[in-house]
Formats: C-alpha cells, sequence, structure tokens
C-alpha cells in the first residue's frame, strides 16, 4: 500500500485544515467565486453544516497517529474492522489499521446552536476557510477534483455530473435524465496500486434516482461504490462572490467525450431565463457536459452547467451554486416517485379531431 507520507505529497494541496500549499505563480483572479413525498429521501449520515458556511469543527478532523512516528489531522468519512478511510481535501485516503498506532476522534463544537444544524443533514461541504486557500491553475485542480467528475448514460442520452459526499450522492442536470429509470454512471478513479497511478475506467449500474427539481434543472443521485470504498468529492462554494472576468473552467463530457477540460472566464453573474438568474460564461459548454461542474481557481464548484446556444460559441450557462444548496437542503420537498419517472407531470396530447364541421348546438326550443 502507498504510505501515508506518499499520498500527502500527491494531493499536491491544502489540508482540510486550510493551510495554504505551494502553487505555481499566476495572476490573481478579481475576486473569490462562489448552490416527494411519495418516497422520502434517505437521511445523509454525514456531519451538519451551518448555512452558506463549512462546518468548521467538522473540518478539523481527527488526529491520526502511525506506527512510524508521523501524524495527521483529517477526517475520518468511513472504517470497518481493517482499514479506515480519511478525507483530504475531497480524496478518499485508505489507511490500514495495522499502521496506525492511535486516533484521537475530535468531537463536534459544543457551540454550534440549533440553527446551524440542518435537520436532513448534509451532503455537500464547502471550503473552511475559502480566502486563505491559494489559487491554481485548471491543471493542477484537475488533477485533484478530476476524479469526482463523473459521466451519467441513460438509453436516450448522456451528460454529465460530479460527487459532492464519499458514499455517492452526485449532482447532475434533471433535463439529463428526465423520464428515464435506467441509468449508468462512468468514473475515472486514480489506481494507486502501482508507481505509474493510472487512471482506470469504472462504470457503475447501479444508481439511484434521489430526488429531481424541474423548475432548477437539478437532480439528485446516488451511486453505490462497487468495492464499499468511498468516493472522491467536490467542494461546493458556501458564499457565493462572483464577479464578472473572473477565471472559470469546467469538466464534463461533451458529445461522449469524458474528462474534456474548458476554460473560459465569467462574463456576467445576472443572465436572467424564465424567473432564475444564471450564470454566463465563455468556457466552451456543448451537449453532454450538461450536468457537470463549472470551477473556480480556488477548485470550488461555483455553478452547474446546463445549457447554451445552438450554433453559438462562447455563449454558456450555468446554474449558480445557491441554487444547488438549497435544491440538496430541502431534496426531501423534491423526492422522486419510482411510479412516476416525470415526477407527477406526464400529461398526453388529446386525440387530434376526426370531424371538421360546425360543431353541434343544443337547440332549448325543441322539447
Amino acid at each position: 500500500m502507498t504510505t501515508v507520507a506518499t499520498l500527502l505529497s500527491s494531493l499536491c494541496v491544502a489540508l482540510v485544515s486550510a493551510q495554504p500549499a505551494p502553487s505555481a505563480p499566476e495572476k490573481p483572479a478579481a475576486g473569490s467565486a462562489p448552490a416527494a413525498p411519495a418516497a422520502k429521501a434517505p437521511a445523509a449520515p454525514a456531519k451538519p453544516e451551518k448555512a452558506d458556511k463549512s462546518d468548521s469543527a467538522s473540518e478539523k478532523g481527527d488526529i491520526i497517529a502511525m506506527t512510524d512516528g508521523t501524524s495527521l489531522t483529517a477526517p475520518i468519512i468511513k472504517e470497518n474492522a481493517d482499514t479506515i478511510w480519511v478525507d483530504l481535501a475531497g480524496k478518499p485516503v485508505e489507511i490500514a489499521r495495522s499502521k496506525i498506532k492511535e486516533i484521537t476522534r475530535r468531537a463536534a463544537s459544543s457551540s454550534a446552536s440549533e440553527e446551524e444544524v440542518a435537520p436532513t443533514g448534509s451532503l455537500f461541504r464547502s471550503l473552511p476557510n475559502a480566502a486563505a486557500v491559494p489559487e491554481r491553475s485548471p491543471k493542477e485542480l484537475a488533477k485533484i477534483h478530476g476524479e469526482a467528475v463523473i459521466m451519467v448514460s441513460t438509453p436516450g442520452g448522456l451528460g454529465s455530473g460530479f460527487i459532492i459526499h464519499p458514499e455517492g450522492f452526485a449532482i447532475t442536470n434533471a433535463h439529463v435524465i428526465q423520464g428515464e429509470t435506467k441509468l449508468r454512471t462512468t468514473l475515472f478513479r486514480l489506481d494507486t496500486s502501482s508507481d505509474a497511478q493510472n487512471l482506470r475506467r469504472l462504470e457503475i449500474d447501479d444508481v439511484e434516482i434521489i430526488a429531481v427539481n424541474n423548475h432548477l434543472d437539478l437532480a439528485l443521485i446516488k451511486i453505490k461504490s462497487p468495492d464499499g470504498k468511498p468516493f472522491p468529492t467536490v467542494y461546493v462554494q458556501g458564499a457565493e462572490e462572483l464577479t464578472a472576468g473572473q477565471d472559470v473552467f469546467a469538466i464534463g463530457a461533451p458529445l461522449g467525450l469524458e474528462r474534456t477540460l474548458t476554460t473560459g472566464v465569467i462574463a456576467t453573474t445576472q443572465r436572467n431565463m424564465d424567473g432564475l438568474t444564471f450564470i454566463q460564461t465563455t468556457a466552451q459548454i456543448n451537449p453532454g457536459n450538461s450536468g457537470g461542474p463549472l470551477f473556480n481557481t480556488k477548485g470550488e464548484v461555483i455553478g452547474v452547467t446546463n445549457m447554451k446556444l445552438m450554433f453559438m460559441e462562447g455563449l454558456g450557462f450555468a446554474i449558480p451554486a445557491r441554487y444547488v444548496r438549497d435544491f440538496i437542503r430541502n431534496r426531501d420537498a423534491f423526492a422522486y416517485d419510482k411510479n412516476n419517472p416525470n415526477s407527477g407531470h406526464n400529461y398526453n396530447a388529446p386525440p387530434p379531431r376526426q370531424n371538421f364541421g360546425k360543431a353541434p348546438q343544443l337547440d332549448d326550443s325543441k322539447n
């Protein structure tokens, strides 16, 4: 097994305690960038979160002392009799218990008020101190967060998505899975069993639809891990700070070309469509990108790409993270009904008219 020191080195990112890590020199961004009931959505076995803020207490993590004298601080996200998995900046790192001397578990903050605890549990995390996190190039961030981006396939088409919880909860667009019940997800996991550390393609058919909001064009799905290991995840931006001209990049599967990265800037944060405001970006968005993440240069998901103007380039749009957060927190209201793939709205067109003459009139004068 790869040593913990090697894994820490390969991540090339600040730990969840928000200690700054060295980065390549680059121009600072203009500002930091940022979100039925037939079947009740499953409760999330996750840590509580503050509204629009990170749960800083949970992000401090547990202290793990190794038998070789080293130690690390990170939250434990899963464990069994032989192994534990810790979260290092969204990356699940596996550690054998035989290499662990002692674990000191951090208790949740005693000062947290009831208002800070989400009643249905948290399925996503935000950076605990985004202002202190250094900006990085899309090349660096793609290596860090690329494993959490997925391709979502249905019999009628395909799109993209991203994993927000180690147990496999993921976000995509509602129109990607609209009217479908048979889903497949394609992931690319980093194989750390050898020094080469190649990406391994993994296709999973065990996918459950949890909630769908057609108005926001968002869907929450859950992927079952075939080997029981936790999934890598991304950070959903908390406090929204979007500015025109800010550097962004998208990762998705346009036309089925998975792991495609495109770069651009935010053109405007105030594009109104159907009563909702969207992020307009010059990053190339094409069919197949739908449901994929739009990142800022801190590695936060600031939006979900969902549409573009056809036959036009550089005119793509993304659903802001504030809508995503609201959808996840209120997912019980949009719980998916397995008996109706269209979630309660399935109207058939009336039959065409057969007789084209004058419609008969009632004549009250005749008895």
